[in-house]
């Protein structure tokens, strides 16, 4: 039970002066009552004076007692403004309570979804001493801050209390930002926040856990998601050349600031760095948890086929790929004409299969093929992580272009894309590669174009309302 319904149950405390003054009124009332008696009684018209005064006297303590019990009920004045105390060291629940969640009087904060407030995330460092946590919830309740969420990240010395807040709309960041200072908050880091971020912790992690239990490909995004604004390298131990990078295995347990450095169960290492905010042992320890459930599970990839029928009757199939495609993939290379290869890699057309191994692999993005009835791969399309932002790049052999079969991949990708949250997705092309240009523009989403020397980067934002909503799969029959 919360100290606020503590304090609307508890009754109120009994008087016994107030009752002593109200019997001695009645009393001195009595002999005022025998001494009017006796004066007026010997009157002619004494008999119907006592009956009036009688009748006013009833109707005085029928008026004095509905009175008093309605306002025995009443709370304090003070009461429905008081703030209950925060005690250190309070949960999440009881601290929430004492930013205002109890009810939204005049000054208060408003209840979830209601207009005029504002969804922070602030990370701030403490003393770890009794107190310091109190001092903090005492400081956001007097700005009428409601703390929806808390966590804690023990250090060495002191601890990061990580908060999700709702606070009024005209409450700026600067001045919480001061307000913390001054209760004894350092380094405080603090963002915009969304409905997102209103999924506890630990249901967050084992939503992660089951994607990246699921698709392999999915352990860079849920690092991103779990960690929250981040970039995420994958460094292989071997370059694409055959090269070794000295890409060596991270010290386990050490953190560099804003770097932080794990183990890559294919080899080589996963960098993950963001700005201005330091990493936690806590958070290490759920990124390593992470990667060590990659690990044991092995390679795997959702073995989804779609079959879909070409407008002249032929049957194409589109799958997910990997690197136990790597043979198929080399021998569609063989089969593409220079020119194609030259618009696809933007270099050296005879490195070009060395690169496979890598686009393959689900640590560095989704790849989706296309195959005939026969087996045979016509068609590639990859989603590749590049940092923190998403490239999209198609390859279709010669004899299978200008059939809408890089369209539908492009199609597909966006949407893993969008589900994989992402804001925006770029392709490198050549400016000539009118192919690939039209098959962005039909996506019908809000396009920057970049050319330099011949290069094109066509960038898609997929924030806007046609990214949830992708545009119609080309009209082919499926099955």
């Amino acid at each position: 039970m919360t100290d606020v319904t503590s304090a609307k149950s508890a009754r109120r405390p009994h008087h016994w002066r107030r009752d002593l003054i109200e019997l001695a009124a009645l009393f001195t009332a009595v002999a005022v009552a025998d001494a009017i008696a006796n004066l007026i009684g010997h009157q002619p018209d004494g008999p119907y004076l006592l009956m009036a005064s009688a009748v006013a006297l009833v109707a005085t303590a029928a008026f004095h007692t509905w009175w008093a019990r309605r306002h025995s009920h009443a709370p304090p004045p003070d009461e429905a403004d008081a703030a209950p105390p925060v005690e250190a060291g309070a949960t999440a629940g009881t601290a929430t309570a004492a930013g205002g969640a109890e009810g939204t009087g005049e000054g208060g904060v408003a209840g979830a979804g209601e207009a005029g407030t504002t969804l922070w995330r602030m990370r701030t460092t403490v003393l770890d001493a009794p107190g310091s946590l109190a001092a903090l919830c005492t400081a956001l309740a007097g700005l009428r801050v409601d703390i929806l969420t808390l966590q804690t990240h023990p250090l060495a010395e002191g601890t990061v209390d990580e908060f999700l807040l709702r606070a009024p709309a005209t409450l700026q960041a600067q001045e919480l930002s001061r307000e913390i200072a001054a209760a004894g908050g350092a380094s405080t880091w603090i963002e915009r926040a969304d409905a997102h971020d209103l999924v506890d912790t630990p249901t967050r992690v084992l939503s992660l856990a089951t994607r990246t239990a699921l698709d392999a490909a999915e352990l860079p995004l849920a690092l991103r998601q779990l960690l929250g604004r981040c970039t995420i390298h994958s460094l292989p131990a071997v370059s694409v050349t055959g090269r070794a990078t000295g890409q060596s295995a991270p010290v386990e347990g050490v953190l560099e600031e804003t770097v932080m450095r794990l183990r890559d169960p294919s080899g080589g290492v996963i960098s993950v760095e963001r700005p201005y905010l330091p990493f936690t042992p806590t958070e290490f320890a759920r990124a390593r948890a992470l990667v060590e459930l990659d690990a044991r599970l092995g390679p795997r990839v959702p073995r989804s086929e779609d079959v879909l029928t070409l407008p002249e009757g032929n049957e194409i199939t589109v799958r997910r790929a990997d690197r136990g495609d790597l043979a198929a993939a080399r021998a569609m290379h063989d089969r593409c004409s220079q020119d194609t290869l030259g618009l696809r890699y933007h270099g050296p057309v005879a490195d070009a299969d060395r690169y496979l191994g890598h686009l393959l692999s689900p640590r560095f993005g989704r790849t989706l093929a296309v195959q005939t009835a026969s087996g045979r791969l016509v068609a590639l399309g990859h989603l590749l992580w590049d940092g923190d932002e998403t490239e999209v790049a198609l390859l279709v052999e010669d004899d299978w272009q200008r059939r809408g079969i890089g369209s539908e991949l492009l199609r597909r990708l966006v949407a893993l894309a969008e589900e994989a949250g992402c804001d925006s997705v770029y392709a490198v092309t050549q400016s000539r590669n009118t192919g690939m240009v039209a098959a962005m523009r039909a996506l019908e989403l809000p396009l920057d174009y970049q050319i330099e020397e011949g290069t094109l980067v066509i960038t898609a934002r997929l924030t806007s309302e046609e990214a949830t909503r992708p545009s119609a799969p080309t009209e082919w029959a499926r099955h």
